[in-house]
C-alpha cells in the first residue's frame, strides 16, 4: 500500500486528494493516511494541506531491489539481486553464496556493514545510508593469472559512473582507488577462491562514499564523499546501477580478451599518477620512479632515474604520491 501511493505521489506535480488516493487504490481514507503517516515516519516529506491533499516534497535515498532493477539495462550482473538492512560484509555473504549455488553476476547490497574492510584488512565503518557497500559475485571462465584485472575493469567502470553526476571528475590511483580532487572517494576489494589453477569464483567488493561528512582521523585527510564534493550527493540506486551497467559491458570485453589493451588508453586517462613521481613500496623498501601508465597484464609501468621501464605487479607494491596521498 505504501509503495503504490508513494508511485502515485512521485508521478504527480501537484497535490493528490485523499478521496482520490482511496479511490484509486480501492481503501479508506483513514488506511491512506495511516500509510502516509507510516511515509513521514520513513523519511519520505509529504506537504498535507486541508482540501487539496498531499504532495510529495522529498523523499529518503532508499536502496532495495525495487529501486535499483528498473534501471539496470544488464544481461547477467544484478539480475540477483541481495539486500540486507545490516550485515557483516558484502563480500562475505558474496563468499558464501559463491560456495554453494549463488548465481553468477549476483549483486549483493547493504544499508550498514558491521565488518566491512578495505584492502589489508583495514576495516571500513559508515553510518547507514551514507555510502554504497555493494559486491559482485562472478565466476569467470579466464586464466587465473588474469583475475587481478578485474579490479582495474572495476574502477574504470566507477570511474564512467561517477563523470555521469554533475560536478565530479574521479581518476583513477592504481590499482583499485578512485579519486575526486586527490582524495579517496571509493575503493575496490577483489577476492577469489580457487582449487589449483581453477578458479571457483570471484567476488567483486565496492565500498563508494556518497553522503559523508566526516572520516576517522587515520582518513581524514585522504577520503573524500560525493557530497562533499558536488554539495547534494547523489541517489544511490542510480549510482549502483550506473556503476553495474559500465561495469558489464566493460567486463565482457575482458572475458574476451582477457587482457587490458582494449582499456589502456581509457584507464591512462584516468590515471592521477600519470607522468608524476611516485614511491613504489616494497616490504621496507621505498623506490622513487615516474609512473607512465597501465601496461596490458594490470600493472604500473613505471621509469626508473635511469630511464629503465619497469613494470609493477599489482599485489607486490603499494604506491603513494611523493606530495601527498595520490
Amino acid at each position: 500500500m505504501k509503495k503504490k501511493i508513494l508511485e502515485i505521489l512521485k508521478s504527480s506535480n501537484d497535490y493528490v486528494s485523499g478521496q482520490e488516493l482511496s479511490r484509486l487504490l480501492g481503501v479508506s481514507r483513514t488506511a491512506i493516511w495511516k500509510n502516509i503517516k507510516s511515509l513521514k515516519a520513513e523519511g519520505c516529506e509529504i506537504d498535507a494541506v486541508n482540501n487539496k491533499g498531499y504532495k510529495l516534497v522529498a523523499q529518503p535515498d532508499i536502496v532495495d531491489a525495487d529501486t535499483i532493477l528498473p534501471l539496470l539495462n544488464t544481461k547477467v550482473l544484478g539480475r540477483e539481486l541481495f539486500w540486507y538492512n545490516e550485515t557483516d560484509s558484502t563480500n562475505t555473504r558474496a563468499k558464501a553464496a559463491g560456495e554453494t549455488d549463488g548465481a553468477d553476476g549476483s549483486l549483493f547490497i547493504a544499508e550498514l556493514q558491521t565488518a566491512g574492510k578495505g584492502r589489508r584488512g583495514r576495516s571500513w565503518e559508515a553510518e547507514k545510508g551514507t555510502i554504497v557497500a555493494m559486491t559482485y559475485l562472478l565466476r569467470p571462465d579466464i586464466d587465473i593469472a588474469c583475475v587481478s584485472r578485474i579490479t582495474l575493469v572495476a574502477a574504470v567502470a566507477l570511474a564512467r559512473a561517477l563523470a555521469q553526476i554533475d560536478g565530479i571528475k574521479p581518476q583513477i590511483k592504481w590499482p583499485n582507488d578512485v579519486l575526486i580532487n586527490g582524495r579517496k572517494v571509493c575503493g575496490i576489494l577483489t577476492e577469489m577462491s580457487s582449487e589449483g589453477t581453477d578458479i571457483n569464483y570471484v567476488v567483486v567488493g565496492i565500498g563508494i562514499n556518497v553522503y559523508n561528512n566526516s572520516f576517522p582521523p587515520e582518513f581524514a585527510d585522504r577520503a573524500t564523499s560525493i557530497e562533499l564534493e558536488n554539495g547534494v550527493g547523489y541517489n544511490r540506486s542510480k549510482l549502483i546501477a550506473a556503476v553495474t551497467n559500465e561495469f558489464e559491458q566493460i567486463y565482457n570485453q575482458f572475458l574476451e580478451n582477457q587482457d587490458l589493451t582494449f582499456l589502456q588508453d581509457e584507464y591512462n586517462s584516468l590515471l592521477v599518477n600519470r607522468d608524476r613521481q611516485v614511491y613504489v613500496i616494497s616490504g621496507n623498501e621505498r623506490t622513487e620512479y615516474t609512473a607512465l601508465g597501465l601496461s596490458p597484464d594490470g600493472g604500473l609501468l613505471v621509469r626508473t632515474a635511469n630511464g629503465e621501464v619497469q613494470n609493477i605487479i599489482s599485489g607486490e607494491v603499494s604506491v603513494r604520491g611523493i606530495y601527498g596521498y595520490v
